[in-house]
């Protein structure tokens, strides 16, 4: 015969309760929210079990431990970066690039501090991609940095992007926000633009002065208007391109003689 004491049944109780309390502690500690544009990423006892992205009321193994990573997307803007243009010419370029995590995993174990790592390869390839590009070029159909902004962009994002993949980011923008001559040749480069935009201004009046020239030539001589020799047509070639081509108004001067006279 079995006898039931108060000592035998204050055990019992104990070997109730004790499991219940701990499972009430516990239990609840598996439960967590995810906000919007946000994810979890789960860790029990050192092992990466999965990431949960949905957003709501969750519940895990309540040992795991719930990392937070944003997927909002952000902005890094560089700093000024003084460096060598494709020619030598020191240069100040920053940008602005357009990110978001999408592997949050890779992000948190693949890399050391993600966001300090995306720093330092953005301004690593902006660096490279300023060396590969001269700030300005006389001829249109040369790519620079300051007459292709669509193409630098487009170059600058694959080259960004090429580095994060590892720490599984995205790169949705890449633009330059910062362009110019270092201070020390800043004046001269500006006088040596100007310089180039007078030849290239001179040259397209020249073009144009020329080729009206040649269409007056041809007009009287297809009319008949008048009959020229050689010398009459170099007479009359110089004094359409000086009336033309002169930066002061051209006064007219009426011979009332002849040519040879």
């Amino acid at each position: 015969m079995v006898y039931f004491t108060a000592a035998n049944a204050a055990l019992g109780y104990l070997w109730v309760e004790i499991p219940l309390f701990i499972l009430t502690m516990i239990y609840p500690a598996g439960f967590f929210v995810v906000q919007p544009n946000e994810a979890r990423v789960l860790v029990l006892f050192g092992k990466y079990i999965g990431s949960v992205r949905e957003s709501g009321f969750n519940y895990a193994n309540p040992f795991a431990i719930k990392r937070h990573v944003s997927l909002r997307i952000r902005n890094f803007n560089s700093e000024k970066i003084k460096v060598n243009d494709l020619h030598g010419n020191p240069i100040e370029i920053a940008a602005v690039v357009v990110w978001r995590v999408v592997d949050s995993a890779r992000a948190l174990f693949d890399v050391d501090h993600y966001e300090n790592f995306i720093a330092i390869q953005s301004e690593t390839a902006i660096r490279a991609l300023a060396s590969e590009y001269p700030y300005d070029a006389e001829d249109e159909d040369v790519p620079s940095l300051r007459g292709r902004p669509q193409e630098i962009s487009e170059r600058m994002k694959h080259q960004v992007q090429s580095r994060l993949d590892i720490a599984g980011i995205e790169i949705t923008d890449a633009r330059i926000s910062h362009l110019a001559y270092s201070p020390e040749i800043a004046q001269t480069m500006l006088r040596r633009q100007q310089a180039q935009a007078v030849i290239a201004a001179r040259k397209k009046i020249v073009e144009g002065a020329v080729s009206m020239v040649d269409q007056a030539l041809r007009t009287l001589s297809e009319q008949k208007i008048v009959t020229l020799d050689e010398d009459k047509k170099a007479t009359m070639v110089n004094n359409l391109l000086v009336a033309l081509v002169s930066e002061s108004q051209a006064q007219p001067v009426i011979n009332t003689g002849t040519l040879y006279q």
